[in-house]
């Protein structure tokens, strides 16, 4: 199983930026290497399109995944996909293949930025650029949306055992709130997960008292 390391989406403007670079074209690979040699992208390693990609994705830990081959096949989506879910990081892929089903199944499988035909070492730098840039726009309003659904997800579990206590303990809305947040500064606790307790003990009540 691939390591998870979410906190790698976070990627500095200066910081050297280690590439896995899958070709199968030694020549073509040593031409990139050279060309991105005064930049701060290093290519760590090599691999041909037949490795695992999981495998050698868990055992390097790159930044960045560049990718050059004629047509990416189920595996190796599927393998994207994965890295995707559980340890995102810019992936560029240079591919002969332009129909638009294929291109739509990479960049769903995570694809930062899809080119089509062969990788010139003149133009990796700045496309390199883009990817980094793309990769950290989109994680960052993804983070964004998380943000904003925990805080609406908290908000109506304070508002449910608000509502709970009020029917059940006879308070007025600022006397429920009141007890929820002395519960939490006397335990240490988060307002939501004592809301959330709160919720949970009061159902059960409520449920205990209709089967009697």
């Amino acid at each position: 199983m691939i390591s998870t390391a979410k906190s790698q989406t976070r990627i500095s403007h200066h910081e050297q930026l280690n590439i896995l670079l899958i070709d199968e074209n030694v020549q073509r690979a040593e031409s990139i290497v050279t060309a991105l040699g005064n930049s701060r992208y290093k290519v760590s390693h090599l691999a041909c399109s037949q490795a695992g990609l999981l495998k050698q994705v868990d055992e390097i830990q790159p930044d960045i995944i560049v990718i050059d081959i004629e047509s990416p096949n189920r595996d190796m989506l599927e393998s994207l996909h994965t890295i995707s879910h559980y340890n995102p990081k810019p992936v560029v892929m240079f591919s002969s293949q332009q129909d638009t089903e294929t291109i739509n199944l990479s960049v769903q499988s995570g694809v930062s930025a899809y080119v089509v035909g062969d990788i010139d070492p003149e133009r990796v730098k700045p496309i390199l650029d883009a990817a980094v840039a793309r990769f950290k726009a989109f994680h960052k309003l993804k983070d964004e949306l998380n943000d904003t659904k925990h805080q609406l997800e908290s908000r109506k579990s304070i508002d449910l055992a608000k509502r709970l206590l009020m029917k059940t303990n006879k308070m007025s809305e600022e006397q429920a709130f009141h007890s929820m947040r002395k519960t939490a500064m006397d335990t240490g606790q988060k307002l939501e997960d004592v809301a959330k307790t709160i919720v949970s003990m009061l159902r059960s009540f409520e449920k205990g008292n209709e089967n009697d």
